[in-house]
């Protein structure tokens, strides 16, 4: 199936938290998110099983994660974009790959996050080359900050892991600098916590163009503790 044989279900003044076809829609600039009551990842309407579930952000057009899916049937893997024009290609690798242990949730992911996924329910978090939004004016819209860290400590299984990958050495800085201060999480690598090779982690469209295009590629990991 094609990206393009997914259609929006809903026009933007009918918006509403839906979960249709492996897709779940969280809109933006809503204020009923309370109306939808997230049944769990083991309803039969989602995965309909036990297994763990890995979460990736800002998942782009889903090669990462649908490749992750393909090559780990026994856990369930939640893809997280913002934009429908990409949602709508993870959905079609779904269709394509027959991925039953794949969903999409096309929405911004704090808000995502913080309404529908409940406490200890996340096996592991990954996020992948997200916008760094370099201008301070534009701050308010990088995804690393501390009300986002909270939730990803929330969600997050005792003792489980989250990895952030940057090409982007100010965001991998300010990264560190907001875990720093984060009692909840310490780092999986010494100083300056963040390695530059991670063998089989797999790859994606921002991968392979940052890699072209010579940029390094940090990998952060840190462990969730006891608060």
């Amino acid at each position: 199936m094609k990206p393009e044989d997914l259609k929006s279900p809903f026009r933007w003044e009918q918006r509403r938290v839906l979960f249709q076809d492996r897709v779940l829609y969280v809109p933006d600039y809503y204020d009923r998110y309370d109306e939808f009551s997230f049944p769990g990842w083991d309803d039969p309407a989602f995965f309909g099983n036990h297994n763990p579930v890995n979460v990736e952000y800002c998942s782009g057009n889903g090669a990462w994660v649908a490749g992750k899916a393909a090559e780990n049937p026994a856990i369930n893997w939640v893809a997280v974009e913002q934009q429908f024009v990409r949602a709508r290609k993870i959905w079609s690798k779904i269709k394509n790959h027959n991925l039953n242990n794949l969903i999409v949730i096309c929405g911004e992911a704090a808000t995502a996050t913080s309404h529908y996924f409940t406490s200890e329910s996340i096996n592991e978090v990954y996020i992948n080359f997200p916008d760094p939004w370099p201008k301070q004016r534009h701050a308010k819209n990088r995804l690393i900050r501390p009300s986002f860290i909270q939730d990803v400590w929330r969600i997050l299984q005792k003792g489980k892991r989250w990895t952030f990958v940057t090409d982007d050495p100010d965001y991998s800085e300010l990264l560190l600098e907001e875990m720093g201060s984060c009692a909840g999480f310490s780092s999986c690598y010494p100083a300056p916590h963040y390695v530059t090779d991670y063998p089989g982690y797999g790859t994606s469209y921002f991968d392979q163009l940052w890699r072209e295009k010579g940029k390094l590629i940090r990998y952060h990991q840190f462990q969730k503790q006891a608060p």
